[in-house]
């Protein structure tokens, strides 16, 4: 079996890469490949890279997710999440391939506390999250077999997260304020690409189990009780910190006014995901602990 990863260096893509390995023959690009072309924004070059793979699986890592540029930035936004994952799911349905896409709870309004679920009503707040939500509808309409998963709030060791963010200001600044009103749970890449891997295999012995689902760890949490536990596990560890957890300040969300407007409401149910999969996800904690382990160790 042939897999082709699309966004191979990205958080998710980065993980995949361990993940999808032992699945089959691994086909790995980026926006700099050369051998393929693995830019999204070139739709002609990509369509021809899968052609000329010719994958049994393709998973699409690779997204525009600088929210806040894309309100003014929306037609490169579309071109990489909406139109991209239209040419995807057009070659996936030529190929007879298997189409592993990943979106997010943007796609939703953001308000009321019950977590989403796949059925409910879409309406996106921002352009990013319409975007997000064309690619979804893009690959639903091919009539390819699909994976979609919704998920939020991603973090991972390798790159730019929030849990590094607020280490690095409890470090250098004398006070320190989060938003206390967003609620969502923090996403490990690692659990992305384990699920990813494992609904890849089922999907490939029963097409029936594609669709959309929403991919999280257990719990619920805001960012202001993010950055507390970020910084309880930092200060625990031995980490001198000038803003110690008990010293957080709690904001509103339009204390802190950004371009692209953010969902006060992002949890996600994940029932049928666990349900069709035989899954049990774990608490956020978990996932977020280990990920500061390993942040620590190599800081510290």
């Amino acid at each position: 079996m042939k897999i082709l990863l699309l966004g191979k260096n990205g958080q998710v893509g980065w993980e995949l890469q361990r993940s999808l390995a032992p699945l089959g023959e691994l086909v790995t690009l980026d926006s700099k490949s050369t051998a393929y072309c693995g830019d999204l924004a070139n739709l002609q070059g990509l369509a021809q890279a899968v052609r000329d793979i010719a994958p049994d699986v393709i998973v699409n890592a690779a997204a525009y997710t600088a929210v806040d540029k894309a309100e003014t930035d929306v037609v490169q936004a579309r071109l990489v999440n909406a139109e991209a994952a239209q040419v995807l799911a057009r070659e996936a349905k030529q190929l007879g391939a298997l189409l592993v896409h990943y979106s997010t709870d943007y796609v939703f309004p953001g308000d009321g506390q019950n977590p989403w679920y796949e059925t409910d009503a879409v309406a996106p707040l921002n352009a990013y999250g319409l975007t997000k939500l064309e690619g979804e509808q893009a690959i639903q309409a091919s009539g390819c077999t699909h994976l979609i998963f919704r998920t939020s709030w991603v973090y991972a060791a390798r790159g730019n997260n929030f849990a590094k963010t607020m280490l690095k200001l409890a470090r250098e600044r004398d006070a320190l304020n989060v938003i206390n009103d967003q609620f969502g749970v923090p996403t490990g890449a690692e659990l992305l690409a384990d699920v990813s891997a494992h609904a890849i295999r089922a999907t490939l012995k029963d097409s029936r189990l594609g669709g959309l689902y929403h991919l999280a760890p257990a719990g619920e949490t805001n960012w202001y009780d993010y950055a507390r536990f970020v910084l309880e596990q930092a200060q625990a560890a031995g980490v001198a910190l000038r803003v110690n957890p008990e010293q957080v300040g709690a904001i509103a969300t339009e204390a802190y006014p950004t371009p692209a407007k953010r969902p006060k409401n992002s949890r996600l149910s994940t029932q049928k995901l666990q349900q069709t999969f035989a899954l049990n996800l774990p608490q956020w904690q978990q996932g977020v602990a280990r990920m500061l382990q390993e942040i620590l160790e190599t800081t510290t």
